[in-house]
């Protein structure tokens, strides 16, 4: 689309001459105090970005089974069949999981610095394969903003997930914390045991080492159907150190182990569907390891160097035997897929202090090197090596907050070790996003950002391999919005966040999405532009009562020669609405409910449903139950019959969950 070509020069242009950053000077602010609404999720009033952050307290409030439901909450964020491990893929903005790909590397995934799972494995949900219990924090990035810095091609968005560390339990003070979980799921009989140790011997040094057990027996929608066959059995661990030295304590070192396993037994090789009559039924076996080992050193001499030096190593196997049965007998129900990244990060962080402008600046280089190992499917075996270099400034020029970021990047990928050719590709993308203090609380922002998604090791055995493999899918963002905190507005001590955020993407040299037009043969089409809003608030009073509440509208259509239709991978339009109050520190109740619109712009309809759920959490502060969290849950209350425009089966039935952790 050579239209689109000035976009991109203009996107690149912006990001570059934003740098200097020294045109103007704004009158100084005022600093005033953080606005703060005590609710379940704060706003990210302060970024420009679509930016979605659930800490720790939410991730144990909600119980979720795997990571897939936990970000769902999210507006923008979508799951093609929830429910199981294996089901759960994840859709942003349109992109990643589809009706037949657990993804398709438009959404990257981080868990501790490394990168997982991109592959398009037909019929396999997602391959992110990890226990909700391992982690503090999980941030969700929703458009190609805030994501350079990190990778390329992610048109829908980004998921970083952080581990827990033994500060976390011991509050940085030298001592030793036990905390066991107990939790147990009415719905299929679930059942999770998480045992974490935190040790922190003196100041300096962190040790913390967790073991989760996970059973999620065999759930069933509200009419009885069950979602699986066999419950999935995961056992997770992961050990987590940090050592901090030096004269100052300037220096950092980390180090992270994890893996996770999963078992199902006699199970339909299809995921999505759960349906064993097109493909029969296989056993599935998962490990997933990831290690990582991270340097930061803090110059307390110098505000322009603070280096961040990580090498991360992830490690996926899926293992398949098929058990027989079904319509089609594939190659690919008897395969191992395998694939290995490793990668080898380092950045510096300067922060630059001037008259008119003051700069926060990443610079980086990474090197990757991912191989996934030939399987007897249609699955090719091959080696993608990366050469990136990035660079990202957030400018604050007093009101002004302004963020360009640029990134090149050197693609090399061989499949000459398993009978496949071997292509070079190269690429660069940039943006800026900006956001803007109008004062009194109100803020408009906003950002242009072009980006590209290289050729993946998928395409590198088809008879259009020589075409895919050196074709580089492109794509413009372009998002505009307002934020607003604020406090005392209808009461003393109440509180009020809300964002809104407008969004239009264009891609094009597209090699990923289209439609069937036979057996074995899809038609790619000539772009795809999807568009929509997303909404996040929350407000709070001195009372405890408290209201969140996010919303998401998205519309989508694909261009094809002369036609134009609807894109199959735009979701309901949501409303997620949560009320509750908190009694203090220790009892906190709500009531939640996802409404979701009758979605018929797409060859199949779908219809509206409303779900709602309960919590509640209690947490003793005094005597001899502190430290002791109970948390009871009521997912589904209404037993409500409800299937996700996205998804092809059911979601599940009334759940109610009853979780008891002690801190000792």
């Amino acid at each position: 689309m050579p239209a689109r070509h000035p976009v991109r020069a203009l996107l690149l242009c912006s990001a570059a001459f934003s740098l200097p950053a020294f045109a103007f000077a704004q009158d100084a602010m005022i600093e005033l105090a953080p606005i703060t609404v005590q609710s379940k999720r704060e706003v990210q009033t302060d970024t420009a970005l679509a930016e979605t952050i659930v800490d720790a307290e939410e991730i144990q409030d909600r119980q979720a089974d795997t990571i897939a439901d936990l970000i769902e909450t999210a507006p923008g964020v979508n799951l093609i069949n929830g429910g199981t491990p294996t089901g759960s893929g994840i859709n942003i903005r349109g992109f990643g999981a589809s009706g037949s790909y657990g993804t398709d590397s438009k959404v990257g995934v981080f868990v501790g610095g490394a990168s997982k799972g991109s592959e398009e494995l037909y019929r396999i949900g997602t391959q992110l394969y990890t226990d909700p219990n391992l982690y503090r924090e999980a941030k969700v990035l929703r458009g190609v903003g805030g994501t350079l810095e990190y990778g390329s091609g992610f048109f829908g968005g980004m998921i970083r997930l952080e581990p827990i560390q033994a500060a976390d339990m011991t509050d940085g003070e030298p001592g030793f914390k036990l905390r066991q979980l107990l939790q147990y799921s009415s719905n299929g009989d679930g059942a999770v045991s998480s045992t974490t140790l935190a040790w922190q011997p003196n100041d300096w040094m962190e040790l913390l080492a967790n073991y989760t057990w996970r059973d999620t027996g065999l759930p069933t929608d509200p009419n009885g159907a069950e979602l699986t066959t066999d419950n999935s059995v995961l056992p997770s661990w992961l050990i987590n150190s940090r050592f901090t030295f030096g004269n100052s304590g300037e220096q950092q070192l980390s180090f992270l182990l994890s893996e996770t396993e999963s078992e199902e037994l006699d199970v339909p090789y299809d995921s999505f569907s759960w349906d064993n009559s097109m493909f029969g039924n296989v056993d599935r076996r998962v490990k997933d390891r990831t290690a990582a080992l991270r340097y930061e050193y803090a110059s307390p001499t110098s505000d322009l160097l603070n280096l961040h030096a990580e090498l991360s190593y992830s490690d996926q196997d899926i293992n398949l035997e098929d058990l027989g049965g079904g319509m089609f007998p594939l190659d690919l129900k008897d395969a191992d897929y395998r694939y290995e990244t490793t990668a080898l990060l380092v950045k510096n962080t300067a922060n630059i202090h001037g008259a008119l402008a003051s700069h926060e600046l990443r610079t980086g280089v990474e090197l990757q090197h991912r191989e996934r190992f030939n399987s007897n499917s249609d699955a090719p075996g091959g080696i993608d090596k990366r050469l990136s270099l990035f660079l990202v400034d957030d400018i604050t020029m007093g009101a002004l907050t302004l963020t360009p970021q640029l990134r090149a990047e050197k693609q090399w990928v061989s499949g000459t070790k398993y009978g496949y050719g071997e292509y070079e590709n190269d690429t660069l993308m940039g943006g800026v996003s900006a956001l803007y203090d109008l004062g009194g609380g109100f803020s408009v922002l906003g950002g242009l950002h072009y980006n590209e998604s290289l050729p993946i090791i998928d395409d590198i055995a088809g008879s259009n391999a020589d075409d895919f493999m050196n074709t580089v899918e492109k794509a413009t963002t372009i998002e505009a919005g307002f934020a607003y905190e604020g406090a005392d507005l209808l009461a003393d001590g109440d509180a009020l966040s809300f964002k809104l955020l407008a969004y239009d993407t264009h891609v094009w040299d597209n090699t990923t999405y289209g439609m069937r037009a036979g057996p074995g043969t899809t038609v790619h089409y000539d772009a795809i532009d999807l568009w929509g809003a997303e909404i996040e608030a929350n407000y709070s009073m001195a009372s405890g009562f408290y209201v969140d509440a996010n919303a998401n509208i998205a519309r989508g259509s694909y261009t094809l020669g002369a036609d134009r239709g609807d894109f199959s991978g735009v979701p309901n339009d949501e409303l997620r609405l949560s009320l509750g109050r908190k009694f203090g520190d220790e009892l906190d109740l709500s009531w939640e409910a996802v409404f979701a619109a009758d979605m018929d712009r797409a060859s199949t309809s779908s219809d509206g449903y409303v779900v709602h759920n309960l919590r509640a959490t209690y947490k003793p502060q005094l005597g001899m139950f502190e430290g002791t969290e109970v948390r009871l849950g009521i997912e589904n209350l209404l037993d409500e019959v409800y299937k996700p425009h996205l998804a092809q089966r059911n979601g599940p039935g009334r759940t109610i969950k009853v979780s008891l952790a002690k801190t000792f």
